[in-house]
């Protein structure tokens, strides 16, 4: 029998550590190669962990909530067979050999205004770090003190120069105006009545509340509508969609269609492809189209499709329909939630015409696509104008009127409608 080190793996290229959620396991149990061990969670998404080695769990070396960093042992499991080294008992952690047993300490409970708060920050609608938290717990920062910190991170996230700076004042004695969280009371609250149902927010809905309030808070939005004939993307779509799915084994949707004319768009108007960083714009090279996907919660989820524009339309018939798939089942990973560079949202799946999306930061502008609807349209001909039965739909851009004003977001929203009219309709696939 052997002994092997099942590591916290890396899960993103900007990913160093992972909270441990949940074992799925206990000591004792067998477990297979490549089945899930415990649910982790990092500032971009829950996911499973699987076994690199088939064998039984003999030990968890770490516990539930603790914060663990990629590439240190998590468990240690029994194995059949060998695993490259020669079969001797794997020790604990060198500092557990030569250090005596000394017991965890709690956190001193913090008292603030008369009142108790513990550093449980689980409780917080607002994500930090793990870093963040391991400081805070440190210091002695309770969850109502932590929230009084303003971010200068992405998405007015508090950072770890934020959270020192802190720390440093408030030895000091300097004290620091408080800042409204997503958690603060509202302005007017809310009235429960008998027979009114309380729902707590789940992890990820306190998330995206916190991201969208942010968004509101740092992007001043403008949103510009057009509306787009896509009689011609209707009618080839019929044309080829069996085919397509005969051969391909997938379904031919709306929305690589619209996709492909956003990232068209987006080269022609590559100003609207860019981030903000203070004073300073940041064009992006790449372009790394995010899409919308609603998940069995009712949450909502951004996977990204990297590099859009080296993608045929089989390419990204074939990558939309993966990540929407993936993102339902809970199996995406960390680095498909990031790097994004423009957003769209569909919302003409849930039968809408038109929306005002808010943006994705550090993104400058997101995209609503509206349902398509035959309507009557006066059409040109060559015997003078008529009506017709037309296929049409409404694109709806919001962008941050702090770099692009109206002039480049009502451009590129009517570039991509363009795109649309102007489908070819005897293109293969």
């Amino acid at each position: 029998m052997a002994q092997a080190e099942l590591i916290m793996p890396k899960m993103g290229e900007s990913i160093m550590e992972a909270t441990i959620l949940k074992w799925l396991k206990k000591p004792g149990d067998k477990i297979e190669q490549d089945e899930s061990v415990l649910e982790v969670a990092t500032d971009k998404v829950d996911t499973e962990v699987p076994s690199s080695y088939a064998g039984v769990l003999k030990e968890i070396l770490a516990k539930e909530g603790e914060v663990v960093k990629v590439g240190k042992p998590i468990a240690i499991i029994t194995t059949d067979a060998a695993v490259g080294k020669k079969e001797e008992p794997v020790s604990a952690p060198a500092v557990a050999k030569s250090a005596p047993v000394v017991e965890t300490k709690t956190m001193p409970v913090v008292t603030t205004n008369g009142h108790s708060n513990v550093t449980d920050y689980k409780s917080s609608n607002r994500f930090y770090s793990p870093l963040v938290k391991n400081i805070a717990k440190e210091e002695g920062i309770a969850v109502a003190e932590l929230e009084t910190i303003s971010g200068s991170g992405s998405e007015g996230r508090v950072t770890k120069k934020d959270i020192l700076g802190y720390v440093q004042n408030r030895k000091l004695g300097v004290s620091i105006a408080p800042q409204r969280s997503v958690s603060a009371a509202p302005l007017v609250p809310a009235s429960i009545n008998a027979g009114d149902e309380i729902i707590q927010m789940d992890r990820m809905r306190k998330m995206i509340a916190e991201r969208m309030v942010d968004s509101k808070r740092i992007s001043p939005h403008v949103t510009s509508f057009v509306e787009a004939d896509v009689t011609n993307i209707v009618f080839w779509r019929n044309k080829v969609k069996n085919e397509f799915q005969k051969r391909e084994g997938d379904a031919l949707t709306f929305t690589p269609i619209f996709i492909e004319a956003v990232m068209q768009a987006i080269k022609d108007y590559p100003m609207i492809n860019v981030q903000v960083d203070g004073d300073k714009i940041i064009k992006k090279k790449e372009i790394n189209i995010g899409m919308a996907v609603a998940l069995p919660t009712g949450n909502l989820i951004v996977p990204v499709i990297r590099n859009t524009d080296q993608y045929n339309i089989t390419g990204l018939a074939k990558v939309v329909n993966d990540l929407a798939k993936r993102a339902r089942e809970n199996k995406l990973k960390p680095d498909e939630l990031a790097g994004g560079t423009f957003t769209v949202s569909n919302v003409g799946s849930f039968g809408n015409v038109m929306g005002t999306p808010i943006i994705m930061q550090p993104q400058v502008a997101i995209m609503a696509l509206g349902a398509v609807q035959k309507k009557p349209a006066v059409i040109e001909t060559p015997y003078g104008d008529a009506i017709a039965v037309r296929h049409k739909m409404f694109l709806s851009h919001s962008y941050d009127h702090r770099v692009v004003d109206g002039a480049l977001g009502g451009s590129f929203v009517k570039r991509v409608a363009d795109y649309l009219e102007k489908f070819d309709v005897t293109r293969s696939i």
